[in-house]
């Protein structure tokens, strides 16, 4: 059994502040990276809106995070967390592919994924048309005519990215407006590679060893068209990673992690940041922002159990 002070779960921006704070304060982090260091951040193009940077790509923002965290001590495992035992501790236990660890505090930073559309055909042509970054698979559609779903900012930003390989993007979105920032909203409109339609939802996604079509329904007038596309790009939201937690600690009606103004958890020394525990701003800096607090209140509890074991002053005679 491995035994740690702080152990932080999840690599994005929550994850990386908390461990660049908390490695200055000489907590001797072990950071445990997850799957895909940088989290969501990790996967996106073009960051515009971190302070400090008037453009950078995800995956520079998430690196140059990772490096001042290690320069500042901070001790990364490449693992996943599979068990945690939060009902008895500190020490709490955890279990991951490669080792147990016992820890006195635990930040969960294990962010959010993509939520799905559950139709008939995604889970199917995953990987074969149906992609959940474009960051990532943008490439494999150069001259190719693809879907994106949805209306948010990560739609946008996500189908403005595609026009640099694709020679057509339809934005399909349930509704008859964006929801996006004004600013997203006026670079899509003015590319002329990018076509709205709206007041639809896909049915189905089709094709035989990869996609070559959808089942689209408008939900106005209830008609069904087939569209021939060569990919389906879904990005409709997230949801929190907190199948792990569940039963231990206390959650909203959407699952995310309930914490106080300190970040901490309903359980002391256990704390959260980040997506994982955020319904409402979901951005990198709020992200990071919270990390920071998680960390000092990390570093604030800590002190606290440490006090409470020292001997009682005797008194002077």
């Amino acid at each position: 059994m491995q035994k740690e002070t702080l152990i932080i779960i999840g690599s994005g921006p929550a994850g990386l502040t908390a461990a660049i704070y908390a490695a200055r304060a000489n907590l001797n982090p072990l950071l445990i990276a997850g799957n895909q260091m940088g989290g969501q951040i990790a996967i996106t193009n073009e960051v515009e809106n971190f302070p400090g940077f008037d453009s950078i790509l995800g995956p520079e923002l998430t690196e140059k995070m990772r490096v001042q965290a290690e320069r500042f001590g901070t001790r990364f495992e490449f693992d996943e967390v599979l068990e945690v035992n939060f009902t008895k501790g500190p020490p709490f236990y955890l279990k991951t592919y490669g080792q147990e660890y016992e820890a006195e505090s635990v930040i969960i930073a294990t962010g959010a994924s993509a939520r799905r559309l559950g139709i008939p055909g995604e889970d199917e042509f995953i990987g074969r048309g149906v992609s959940y970054c474009a960051t990532c698979d943008g490439f494999f559609f150069k001259n190719k005519d693809v879907l994106v779903i949805g209306g948010g900012d990560s739609a946008l930003q996500e189908g403005i990215f595609l026009t640099k390989y694709a020679n057509k993007v339809r934005v399909v979105h349930c509704r008859d407006s964006l929801r996006a920032s004004e600013l997203l909203k006026a670079r899509a409109e003015a590319n002329p590679k990018i076509e709205f339609v709206w007041d639809t939802v896909l049915e189905s996604v089709n094709g035989t060893s990869k996609v070559s079509g959808v089942n689209a329904r408008n939900v106005l007038s209830g008609q069904v068209n087939q569209w021939d596309t060569d990919g389906v790009f879904v990005f409709i939201g997230h949801f929190p990673n907190t199948q792990l937690f569940k039963g231990q600690l206390d959650m909203d009606e959407q699952n995310f992690l309930k914490v106080d103004q300190f970040m901490q958890t309903s359980v002391p020394g256990i704390y959260a940041a980040g997506e994982v525990m955020d319904p409402i701003y979901k951005q990198a800096i709020s992200s990071a922002g919270q990390g920071c607090q998680a960390a000092i209140s990390v570093e604030r509890y800590l002190e606290s159990l440490h006090d409470a074991e020292l001997p009682t002053a005797k008194a002077s005679k």
